[in-house]
């Protein structure tokens, strides 16, 4: 079979904002068929935003597309506010979301903290979900955390990890997390552009299980406020534990019983390893669970890809 690739570039039909509260407004768009299957994506991060790419994950004759930028992120205002921001705000925003548009049920599609978030909301509103389609299942959890940030990634990114910990002194070392949220915070653009850029050039150096990148130090020179913006609200989030009680999302899986869904998961994925995909498949007896070889953590990995896009073409959505 040939490999799938993503649909054409498509424009949205309809662009507009919503207020939801708190002093923030979500930036959403639609596309593809108005009359089609609803299906809404959840961007990463927390607090990447979405993309144009993302749009094309979805056949556009068969699909309603729903695509929206979390608070602070992307599009939506204010950018990298930390107020009124957390996991279970952006769940009740995503009702709000729904009852705008008159979607009645849809589909929740996400990856890596998008999985999370599509997670905690068909938890909480099962009854709105038609189906899930997950890539890369992170679910907060202490030990995923530590893997990433205290140690277990960094044995296979050393050159990488030391630029990471190089930005923070020894004494903060044991709790990278923490560090650099003092840093994210500080008054000064400065200091917060310079961790932003380390904290986002340890995920770019992972996320793909083949890269490019030479590791490079950070100096705080040429970073967007959009950059700074996404390293704030992960790091926000990551430092609440998501808000989540430890194995929260995995205990809870009972409730989807009677939901169908797809995981798709990177064989080599260091940022979110296969393991936690795996324990989730097996909770969920009504998931089919596609393990993409030769791929990290990244959608567009065209093992990744491919996997994706033949879930969405095929999905059959529960009664």
């Amino acid at each position: 079979m040939a490999p799938r690739k993503p649909y054409p570039p498509i424009d949205p039909f309809r662009i507009g904002r919503l207020d939801v509260g708190d002093g923030h407004e979500i930036y959403f768009e639609e596309c593809g068929n108005r009359s089609g299957l609803p299906v809404v994506f959840l961007h990463g991060g927390p607090g990447s935003g979405s993309s144009t790419q993302h749009r094309r994950l979805f056949d556009p004759a068969k699909y309603h597309i729903v695509l929206f930028d979390q608070r602070g992120s992307g599009r939506s205002t204010p950018l990298g506010s930390l107020e009124a921001n957390t996991t279970w705000h952006l769940v009740d925003d995503m009702e709000r979301l729904r009852r705008h548009l008159g979607v009645e049920r849809w589909l929740l599609f996400g990856g890596s903290w998008g999985a999370t978030l599509a997670l905690a909301y068909a938890q909480a509103h099962p009854g709105r979900v038609l189906g899930l389609i997950l890539r890369g299942i992170f679910s907060g959890r202490r030990s995923e955390l530590d893997w990433f940030y205290e140690g277990g990634a960094n044995r296979l990114f050393p050159d990488h990890w030391e630029d990471l910990v190089a930005e923070v002194p020894v004494a903060e070392q044991d709790d990278l997390i923490a560090a650099y949220r003092r840093r994210l915070t500080d008054p000064d653009r400065s200091v917060r552009a310079k961790a932003a850029q380390a904290w986002t050039a340890w995920e770019a150096a992972t996320v793909m299980m083949r890269t490019s990148n030479p590791p490079t130090r950070s100096t705080g020179i040429g970073v967007s406020d959009g950059q700074i913006a996404f390293a704030r609200i992960e790091n926000h989030f990551f430092f609440h534990d998501l808000w989540l009680e430890e194995g929260q999302l995995l205990a809870n899986m009972g409730r989807l019983e009677a939901i169908p869904g797809v995981i798709v998961q990177g064989r080599y994925d260091v940022v979110t390893p296969a393991i936690t995909a795996w324990q989730f498949a097996q909770a969920w007896p009504k998931a089919i669970f596609r393990l993409a070889e030769g791929a990290g953590h990244a959608f567009a990995e065209p093992p990744i890809l491919h996997e994706l896009v033949e879930a969405t073409d095929r999905f059959e959505p529960a009664a």
